[in-house]
């Protein structure tokens, strides 16, 4: 009798990955999805830029009273509206690699070839975390570097060593993992393709709006405490005149922000699998 076929063999996780990245590439509108999100991702951030070109070459008049405007190459160049292609397209990656097999019946497959079900969702996590964080580390260095040669001849480009460029740019790449295991967790409670991806909207883009203005401090402190709110503080150019209005979230606490929303999302979904019925 082979190993494989041995009622005392246990996959090992390098095995549990391997299957995992099987599943994952075998859809092949998954890996279309996040290479058309990043393709258009990458063009809203050169055309942001290329745009701008003609007014950076002929500025208007400043206006009476007002200080003269400075451009600011990383705000222009890592936009918050391509984050927000990225963030639901990884939202939506990481909840369709969960309710995509409980959908179709295949989770009772996958848990009777392995039992050790805190194996299989771990597997899922680490191929999850890892496609989306090479996707985002693409789509925000070449965004950075392409836009920022743009700008280079008319002497406004960035480079990395530049203040708050590193950090932004790993901000705007630790966005895409943070909101796949997001959408992993709505994924493992919903159970549902609708409903997954309504409450991944609801939670990154309607949310949002609830909680800001500046009348009201625990409002706007709940708000800087969101994915995208904390991604936006850490792409901030610490040259820029732009500001985050009154109680701005700080550095270190919108780092913290992404790794709670990343660890709890992992703990919801390894848990949900661990605990509930198929």
């Amino acid at each position: 009798m082979s190993a494989a076929a041995s009622p005392a063999y246990r996959p090992r996780f390098t095995d549990l990955l391997a299957a995992e990245w099987i599943k994952t590439r075998s859809l092949r509108s998954t890996y279309w999805v996040l290479t058309l999100s990043a393709l258009v991702a990458l063009a809203i951030n050169v055309n942001a830029v290329h745009s701008d070109l003609p007014y950076i070459d002929n500025p208007p008049p400043a206006l009476p009273g007002m200080p003269e405007y400075r451009y600011d190459p990383l705000w222009h160049g890592l936009s918050s509206i391509a984050a927000d292609v990225m963030a639901l397209a990884a939202a939506s990656f990481g909840a369709i690699t969960v309710f995509g097999e409980y959908a179709t019946g295949q989770i009772r497959t996958t848990f009777v070839a392995t039992p050790d079900r805190r194996g299989v969702i771990g597997a899922k996590l680490v191929m999850v975390t890892t496609v989306t964080l090479v996707l985002g580390t693409a789509v925000s260095l070449v965004s950075f570097l392409t836009t920022n040669a743009m700008l280079a001849s008319r002497r406004l480009g960035l480079s990395l060593a530049d203040p708050g460029c590193a950090r932004a740019v790993a901000g705007y790449a630790l966005l895409a993992p943070v909101c796949a295991l997001i959408g992993m967790a709505f994924g493992a409670v919903l159970r549902h393709a609708t409903a997954s991806i309504v409450g991944v909207v609801g939670l990154l883009f309607i949310l949002p709006m609830l909680f800001g203005g500046e009348r009201y401090r625990l409002l706007k402190e709940i708000g800087n405490h969101l994915p995208l709110a904390a991604e936006g503080r850490l792409a901030l150019n610490p040259d820029s005149t732009a500001t985050l209005g009154a109680y701005p979230p700080t550095v270190l606490g919108s780092w913290l922000t992404l790794a709670g929303w990343a660890l709890a999302s992992a703990a919801v979904a390894a848990t949900v699998v661990r605990r509930r019925d198929v």
